[in-house]
This record gives C-alpha cells, structure tokens and sequence, in this order.
C-alpha cells in the first residue's frame, strides 16, 4: 500500500470517533458489595426513560411454544414462531402487528430473508415462504422436512438442514438450488454462519463443529470441541471468535483464525442456547434462567446479568440479542419475553447497511440495491482476503507490465532507428 494510501486510511480512522458519536451504557452498581447480576429488570424499567422501559415486555401464549424467534438486521421487525403452529411477525417497537397465523402443523425453524417482508417457515413437512401480510409466496418441496434453518444476506442464501441429513442452498432471488448433499454425520443440533466469509458451522451430537461450503460436499474443517455433544454455537459479528456449549456444562471461547481454544469455563446446569450480541456480551439460556456474561471480563465465571422466568415450566427455547438496541430476546415454552440488557447493542448503524427507520421507498431501493451486490456463491471460501488478495496480484502483474513496457520504449527511443529494428527482431525470436 502506498503511503497517500496509508495517510488518507489514518486519516479516515481518526475521524471516526466524530463521526460516531453515541456510546453505549452499561449496568453499573451502586454499592460496592453489589454485584450487577443482583439488579433485576425491574429495577432497570424504573430508572430507565418510557421509551426503553416499554421495549421490556412479555407475550404469554401457553400450549403453543416452545418458541423460536428471529429479530431483522435492521432491529425493527420481530418474527415468532411456536412449535404447534402459531406464526407471528411484528414492529415490535410500535407493537404494530403484521401478520399472525396458525399453520395447523408443527414450525419447527423461522427465518426472515433479504427484506422484513418476507420470512420463511420450516413446517412438518416442507419449507414455505410467506409474505409479511402472511400470504404464501411459495411452497419449496425441495427442501423437505427442514428443522434448522439460516441466511445469507450478501449471497441471498437460505441454508435448511433436513431430518434426513442433507444441507442445502438456496438461492431465493432465482429459486435455484445451489448445492445439496448429504452430511455423512450424525444429526446436527445447531445451525449458524460467520458473518466474515459466510461459512456455515454446524454443531453435533459426537462434540465436533463442522465448517461447510456450498462449494464443496466434504467439511472444510472438523473441530473437536467438546467431549460431549455440542447444544449450540455463537460467532461474534467480526467473525473472529466462536462459542461453544457442551452437554457436559462447560462453555468454551475459540479463536476461529488458529481454531485454539482461548477460554472456558462451567456453568451450574447444562446451557440449552447461546448467543452474542454486538458488543460481545454472551447470554447463555439454561432451564428457565438466562444469565448474560462479558466475554472480555477477568471474570468471566461471574454473570453480568441474570434473568429468571416466571414459572419453572418455562424452559427457554431460542435466545437472540437484537441488533442496535440494549435488548435480549427470549423464546421459551409460554411464549415470548423481551428484557433490557445495558450496553449489548451497537449505538451506531449505519443507514445503508440497516437502517431502523427506512420507509418504503427506502426499502425498495435497498432490495434492488442489494440484488446489484449479490455475490456469486462461488466466493465463499475460508479466507474471506481470497478476492482481495486475488486483485492485487493482477495489480501487481499488471504494474510489471506497464514498466516493462516504459523500460522499452526508453531503449527504442535513445537508440537510432537500426537499433530499435534489431530489438524488435530479438524479441520476435
């Protein structure tokens, strides 16, 4: 890199902190001998504004969970989905309701796609594709009977792992299948991607993590993570470190650029979900308690905060920090709960990448935007340089041929013009 390069990249580093100009709060006690793991979400409704205190609320919907949730990239739209068949997305700031259904059969996977106006349900037997007023789009009888799903939003990817053990792609801005084959491992029991590269991670009964490519029908990478099987997998957002949760109760930190083991530690009962927010705090969901950690803490045996659900039936299902706001989401066997979490969302977001508050307008550019920078699925590898590094090698080739060529046509022109038919000749032979 040149230095006009470097100076100007310095440059743009040092304006950042004007630029972003919103810090993010935290919990902090005020006694001593407190610890901010005593301090219950009551107490934080009361001494927070009515805005935040009204994004702490609960949905009691008994005999239709367990539930599964998935918050939008934007933070705004909430979608929710019980095990007997009910279906419901909303702005879960406004509480304005969007849609709400019940399918008559079990749901056993939700995901929203490229744009909060369409989601897709992993049903009892096949996938289907609803738009946000709730009406079928499509029936995907390729992808039969799904109970994980994820997406892709830079490749428009939906990846379903079946009952049967295949994993599969599927391109939904073409309707294309782009790879399905079969595992050749036992069934899988939690489904995530790294946001870096877009490499899909799959956890397993045996206490191995398997990195999957559509490009390739054999596992890029197996990690032994645990001696017990592995109940779910966390990626931070920089797609640097991974977490894992092991059926024998301990939770383990992982640097996913050696694949070395940096922390771990046990917990009291055995973690059903994790998750990590944007600012790295780590929420483990056991039983029918959450207790939320700090990653980067010295302490990291110590909880940063805990969260207790009301009846001891409410086993918790599915957990989710949302995206630019201090809030947790907690899918559990009565329904839904949303809890105030200080400094787990990134203050600042970035409206072209997601922006909270687009109106419809806006979101139509942003679909048509976001299919002009759909990359291809072939680019999905593990070294997320791969392209860039690709580039500047033909840069490199072509700034050698440029000074081949000037280095010639100094020769030709301080030498006569004899001299310069001789070279050309020397150069045909």
């Amino acid at each position: 890199m040149s230095a006009r390069k470097l100076k100007k990249v310095s440059f743009g580093k040092k304006q950042i902190p004007y630029f972003c100009a919103e810090d993010g709060g935290y919990l902090e006690p005020d006694d001593t001998n407190e610890q901010t793991y005593q301090i219950t979400q009551k107490e934080i409704v009361k001494s927070v504004d009515i805005t935040s205190a009204a994004k702490h609320f609960e949905l009691h919907l008994p005999h239709l969970g367990p539930y599964k949730l998935d918050y939008f990239r934007n933070g705004r739209q909430l979608l929710i989905g019980g095990r007997n068949g009910h279906v419901a997305a909303f702005d879960w700031i406004s509480k304005n309701l969007c849609c709400e259904f019940n399918v008559r059969e079990s749901v056993h996977a939700i995901k929203w796609l490229h744009m909060p106006t369409m989601f897709a349900v992993a049903q009892a037997d096949w996938t289907y594709v609803y738009d946000e007023k709730g009406i079928e789009i499509h029936c995907l009888k390729r992808l039969y009977r799904v109970y994980e799903l994820d997406f892709l939003p830079y490749h428009f990817l939906l990846v379903a792992a079946s009952d049967n053990g295949f994993l599969s792609w599927l391109d939904v801005s073409t309707g294309n299948l782009v790879a399905n084959f079969r595992m050749k491992v036992p069934r899988l029991t939690c489904l995530t991607h790294n946001p870096n590269n877009a490499i899909t991670f799959t956890g397993h009964p045996n206490g191995t993590v398997r990195l999957w490519s559509p490009n390739n029908n054999e596992p890029l990478v197996r990690l032994l993570c645990h001696p017990s099987a592995v109940l779910d997998v966390a990626i931070d957002n920089r797609g640097l470190f991974m977490v894992t949760a092991g059926a024998d109760r301990s939770v383990r930190i992982w640097d996913i650029r050696n694949y070395q083991c940096m922390n771990t530690f046990r917990i009291q009962s055995t973690p059903s979900r994790i998750t990590l927010s944007q600012k790295n705090l780590l929420a483990i969901g056991s039983g029918n308690e959450v207790n939320i950690f700090n990653k980067y803490s010295d302490q990291i045996d110590k909880p940063y905060m805990r969260h207790r659900m009301e009846l001891r039936t409410s086993a918790i299902s599915s957990l989710q920090f949302c995206p630019f706001e201090d809030v947790l989401g907690i899918g559990h066997h009565d329904g839904f709960t949303s809890i105030l979490v200080p400094g787990s969302g990134e203050a600042n977001f970035d409206a072209l990448e997601a922006n909270p508050y687009m109106t419809k307008s806006q979101r139509r550019e942003m679909e048509v935007k976001s299919l002009l920078e759909k990359i291809n699925h072939e680019l999905i590898t593990l070294d997320s340089d791969f392209l860039a590094k690709r580039c500047d090698n033909l840069q490199m080739q072509h700034n050698t041929t440029i000074k081949t060529k000037r280095k010639k046509f100094n020769k030709y022109s301080k030498g006569s013009k004899n001299e310069m038919i001789d070279v050309l000749e020397e150069e045909e032979e």
